[in-house]
């Protein structure tokens, strides 16, 4: 297969218009050439002018900086829950100890009462009257 030639006459341009058509028909001599999987490469030079490695460490210094980001956003949430349950757990054992006080004490002034019945009868039996 023969390749048509890329050659093109332009007349009197000037050496920025010179250089422009010439880029131009370099990247799409390099479409032609290249194989696909190298596609986005040429986009991301022509996108950034040729700084390539300028937007790629750029790029990694931005998901980097995502990542740390987002693992340390992990760490908190992750702090702050356990933290939480920790004062769930906290305060179960406080109301447990709190619930077997109240029921302690209950059973305290129930036979308090039946102390107090008991010392009223031995009182009425013996006949002492206030």
């Amino acid at each position: 297969m023969e390749r048509p030639s890329l050659e093109i006459n332009l007349p009197d341009t000037h050496e920025e218009g010179k250089l422009y058509v010439v880029d131009s028909l370099n990247n799409l001599n390099k479409l032609n050439v290249c194989p696909e999987g190298s596609q986005h490469v040429l986009d991301e030079e022509e996108n950034t002018g040729g700084t390539g490695e300028n937007t790629a460490g750029s790029n990694i210094r931005n998901q980097c900086l995502f990542f740390v980001t987002f693992i340390l956003t992990l760490i908190v949430s992750l702090a702050l829950v356990s933290f939480v349950i920790f004062l769930i757990i906290q305060t179960r054992n406080k109301m447990d100890q709190i619930s077997s006080r109240l029921i302690s004490e209950k059973n305290n002034i129930e036979e308090l009462k039946k102390m107090n019945n008991m010392i009223l009868k031995h009182l009425n039996q013996s006949g002492i009257k206030e």
